[in-house]
This record gives structure tokens, sequence and C-alpha cells, in this order.
């Protein structure tokens, strides 16, 4: 499994959230398994998404396809977006 952590301050969360909840870059076609939001708890304007793929081809193609939404929405939504591909290596749940 592959994971793309994408992290970024927000101009305005609500706005943000809209334009998520849109899809323009196309979660599920583009072979996004799940994903989780998190918000800092020290800075409620700072953002990060972990998204979950198959492959590592499909976390690729879904980065390069962020990339060119954030070239769209940097400075209305978002500011200074970053995304990195990590390989899951191992987990564990705890009940």
């Amino acid at each position: 499994m592959h994971i793309l952590r994408v992290e970024h301050p927000l101009i305005d969360f609500a706005a943000w959230k809209r334009s998520f909840d849109s899809d323009p870059a196309g979660r599920e076609k583009s072979g996004v398994r799940r994903y989780r939001v998190t918000r800092a708890v020290d800075d409620r304007s700072f953002v990060a998404v972990e998204l979950e793929f198959d492959t590592l081809a499909a976390a690729e193609g879904f980065l390069a396809a962020l990339q060119g939404v954030w070239g769209r929405v940097t400075g209305t939504v978002i500011a200074n977006p970053k995304g990195r591909i990590f390989e899951a290596v191992e987990a564990r749940e705890y009940q």
C-alpha cells in the first residue's frame, strides 16, 4: 500500500472543505482506496490528508493531478501545499 500525505495551511477551512468535497482531482477514479482528513490541534488552519493507494503509480498520478489543482487554488483556500508518497511498511490495530 502507498500513502500520499498532503499538508498545507488553510486560508478558509469551510471553503477548503467545500472544494475538497467537490473532489476536483477525482479521488475514487484515480485509485484512492480511503482517505483521512486531520487538523492540527494547535493550529486549526493546518490540515493534513492521507490518501491510500494500491500502487505507487496510482499515488504518483494522483499527486500530479493534485499539483494541477493546487496551481489553480493556491492563495485562495490553501497556501504552500506539500505532498509526499510513503510506502506502508507495517500497521497494527489495538482494541
